[in-house]
């Protein structure tokens, strides 16, 4: 997958990492690596966040570990942009976040509607 690339599979690796880690632009990114010695456009690295990105995020769902059958959901309400909204937050035994979920309106059957999916809760 990384063949045919001008850099190595670690620089890349690291460049796609900080941009979804920390939410960086790609400008950002860009000037991170100067700093540690490598060249790269900031069109580069926006090229490789969308095609390592799936990659990515499907070594972190092999490797997080499953969900209990136990969880608990917790619904309060924040304010996003200056408007009110429900947000559920499914949380574990230990206390981790398995999904959360924000809405406009107050959902009545939330369970049945997004945590009883099993793509959402077991990641």
């Amino acid at each position: 997958m990384f063949k045919g690339h001008c850099f190595p599979k670690a620089i890349i690796l690291q460049a796609v990492y900080f941009k979804l880690r920390f939410s960086l632009s790609y400008r950002d990114v860009e000037e991170l690596l100067s700093i540690r010695g490598v060249k790269v456009d900031h069109a580069t690295i926006q090229r490789w966040v969308f095609k390592f990105t799936p990659l990515v995020e499907q070594q972190f769902r092999k490797r997080k570990k499953g969900v209990g059958k136990r969880w608990r959901l917790d619904e309060t309400y924040i304010k996003v942009k200056g408007q009110w909204r429900y947000l559920y937050r499914a949380v574990d035994k230990e206390g981790n976040t398995v999904d959360f979920f924000i809405n406009q309106k107050k959902a009545t059957h939330i369970r049945t509607k997004v945590f009883n999916k099993s793509d959402r809760i077991q990641y």
